[in-house]
């Protein structure tokens, strides 16, 4: 017997969708409420590592992720000229019948997973978010923006890492920038693309690629992080093809591509890790409301996958939501995403100081870590 009947999850990204879906297939009333308008995620692609495949499997979606994602089992490591300097097997962290690593584009997979999640019986409402939390011993009063209340037995922040659900219910996050900046670019996939290489050198620390389709990739280049605030679109443009210009070989055929100012974007790495535990009675924080990393390790939707996973598992097996589920959920989670969200910061630490440091042995132990079910 399930320990909630009514739960209210607040974001609609990869853990809040996550969550409700396993709610609401197993009998539970879900309510998700979303502040952007639709169901369009900000960003141009996302790369999923395995163990984040095996969690979509689980929510029933891997058929539809498959066919509109592009998977690929390799890596590779490029010099700024285009020389491929290594190739080798990825590790497949979720089990030898998925693929290593698999692209797509953001928006595709929200819909699948919003459609699975409409499936599954879970209401969304959209332009919406919380405005003042109540905590009661049997339940959350909850009042919207839009006026209208609630009362639930459980609430799921999982609204990004700049939670009003956090603020909501009082914890501080101690979010900070870790000095580098990226260029993120959508657009046609070149024939010449075919898994993520990653190229060293040149004015850069990174510029890499992931194919997300058939058809398309996305595209990046990482620098020291800049206010790039004042640019235009033209000019954030300009600067991308500027920055791209060092780099070769596949990188020239995405360059001939990048045209469309509307299709890129820039963001700074930030990363916070809150400490245990993520609930303040009946409010609990997933994803990166409780923690992220930079994308340099490509675990942030494993993560928040794996943040609801667990935390379903526990609500739908306990019976009665007490000590035991908060305990045995910080058991399993924090320590676990706080090890992944440190690694991903070290990465780009040993670039920041020109260090080089054991990038095959910390990306390994993590291997090692996540291929594991949380």
């Amino acid at each position: 017997m399930p320990a909630v009947h009514t739960v209210l999850v607040v974001g609609s990204g990869l853990a809040g969708a996550a969550a409700a879906i396993h709610l609401a297939g197993h009998g539970v009333a879900v309510d998700l409420i979303e502040l952007k308008p639709d169901i369009t995620a900000i960003g141009s692609g996302i790369t999923l590592q395995g163990n984040a495949l095996r969690e979509l499997r689980k929510l029933g979606v891997w058929e539809p992720v498959r066919e509109q994602g592009f998977g690929f089992d390799s890596l590779g490591l490029r010099a700024a000229d285009g020389t491929l300097l290594a190739e080798f097997p990825d590790a497949r962290t979720g089990g030898p019948d998925l693929p290593a690593s698999l692209g797509m584009p953001r928006p595709a997979l929200a819909r699948i997973l919003h459609e699975r999640a409409a499936s599954a019986g879970v209401k969304a409402r959209f332009g919406l978010t919380v405005t003042a939390l109540a905590q009661r011993a049997s339940g959350v009063d909850v009042t919207f923006s839009d006026g209208s209340a609630g009362r639930y037995d459980l609430v799921v922040g999982a609204d990004g890492i700049r939670s009003a659900v956090r603020r909501l219910v009082g914890v501080e996050a101690e979010i900070r920038p870790t000095g580098m900046g990226i260029w993120r670019a959508f657009g046609p996939r070149p024939a010449s693309v075919t898994r993520t290489d990653l190229f060293y050198g040149g004015p850069s620390y990174i510029a890499g690629y992931c194919p997300t389709s058939e058809d398309t990739l996305y595209a990046y280049v990482v620098e020291d992080a800049q206010d790039r605030s004042g640019l235009s679109p033209a000019d954030q443009l300009a600067t991308m093809r500027e920055l791209a210009a060092a780099y070769h070989g596949p990188w020239d055929d995405i360059r001939a591509t990048l045209t469309d100012a509307s299709r890129v974007n820039y963001t700074l790495f930030e990363t916070h890790v809150l400490p245990a535990p993520w609930h303040r009675g009946r409010v609990v924080l997933i994803g990166d409301a409780a923690h992220s990393c930079p994308p340099t390790l490509a675990q942030g939707g494993a993560q928040a996958l794996e943040d609801a996973a667990v935390l379903t598992e526990l609500l739908l097996t306990a019976g009665t939501l007490d000590d035991h589920v908060w305990s045995a959920f910080t058991e399993r989670r924090c320590a676990r995403a706080a090890t992944v969200a440190e690694a991903s910061v070290q990465l780009g630490q040993w670039l920041l100081d020109h260090e080089q440091g054991d990038v095959p042995g910390l990306m390994g132990r993590i291997a090692a870590l996540v291929t594991q079910p949380a």
